[in-house]
């Protein structure tokens, strides 16, 4: 007898918890309901899939090769049962979307209300985390789409949203705030420059941009947050690098930075919406990477780059993207 797709669930579940208890909390069961479906499994298997002790629930060898396999059994039923939904009624259901926190609170927020017009029977769960864990929620199944750099999901079908620059934020007192126009790599020899922790593909653009500068990353501060950078250069700790999209939502507010653009090839990166490639949903998923193309442009003003910036920031728009300007409140 082979395990049950149910069974194959309780697995999986105590594997992403670590716990017996945990995962069944997860499941909405009891655990001693959960602790007799997982022993009929492994019964029926002829090997035990976890190690059992003090510290929770640790997958065997034979375990790890079970769960691996587990996990595309789910993922390729789950696919079945969107695949009939998606015949019946268009994108209905859950959508699982991840999301870099470089992007999602400052891109989302714009287009929910478009995206619920045109897809109100869609519940789109959102889930904030770095790049490698998107590219591994995404594989495993555990998220439906993500909104990520192409290149770290290698494999996977995109639809390109955006493309985003890198800008410097300086105190108003720093020499580098008294010029205008986008900052080169040379000016920012030898300086501090912020950015979030690792794990982040932002950690590694700029220590990229701090390698070439002969500038360096404080080895005693790494951001939680593109906030935290913010205000840790308006005190002076270094130079905060942050991506544009954020800088057209929240940081020009801030009068107690300058912002220029940087003036390298390597300031610079591409965000799409990501998915399996062999997802039943692609075709959804594209139109809903159209939704989000068209949100990010208004942000970025991809029609209007040369507007003056002291009549754009009186409507509310953003200040254009080719010269330094400092922000008002």
């Amino acid at each position: 007898m082979r395990p049950t797709f149910r069974q194959l669930e309780y697995l999986v579940a105590v594997d992403e918890t670590g716990r017996f208890s945990a995962a069944a909390q997860s499941l909405h069961v009891s655990q001693p309901s959960l602790s007799a479906q997982i022993a009929e499994a492994e019964s029926h298997l002829g090997f035990k899939v976890f190690e059992r002790g003090r510290h929770g629930a640790i997958a065997t060898p034979l375990g790890r090769e079970l769960l691996e396999r587990a996990r595309a059994v789910l993922t390729s039923m789950s696919d079945i049962k969107r695949l009939a939904q998606y015949g019946q009624d268009g994108l209905i259901g859950q959508v699982r979307l991840g999301v870099l926190p470089t992007i999602g609170p400052y891109l989302l927020p714009r287009c929910t209300a478009q995206l619920h017009a045109r897809y109100p029977r869609l519940r789109l769960s959102i889930r904030e985390e770095s790049s490698v864990d998107l590219n591994q929620t995404l594989t495993e199944g555990r998220m439906d789409i993500v909104i990520s750099v192409p290149e770290d999901h290698p494999g996977c079908a995109s639809a390109p949203l955006f493309h985003e620059r890198l800008w410097a934020a300086f105190p108003p007192d720093d020499p580098l705030a008294q010029k205008s126009g986008p900052v080169t790599l040379e000016e920012l020899s030898g300086r501090a420059f912020l950015t979030l922790g690792l794990g982040h593909r932002l950690n590694r653009l700029v220590a990229d941009l701090a390698e070439r500068a002969d500038g360096h990353l404080p080895a005693d501060y790494e951001g939680t947050s593109l906030d935290a950078i913010r205000h840790m250069s308006a005190l002076g700790a270094g130079i905060a690098v942050l991506p544009e999209l954020y800088v057209r939502c929240e940081a020009e507010r801030d009068n107690s930075l300058v912002f220029r653009l940087i003036d390298d090839p390597g300031a610079q990166r591409d965000i799409a919406l990501i998915w399996r490639h062999n997802s039943p949903l692609a075709s959804g998923f594209q139109a809903i990477a159209d939704i989000l193309e068209t949100a990010a442009a208004h942000v970025l003003d991809v029609a209007n780059p040369d507007a003056d910036p002291g009549a754009g920031r009186k409507k509310g728009r953003p200040a254009p993207l080719n010269q330094a300007f400092t922000s008002k409140a």
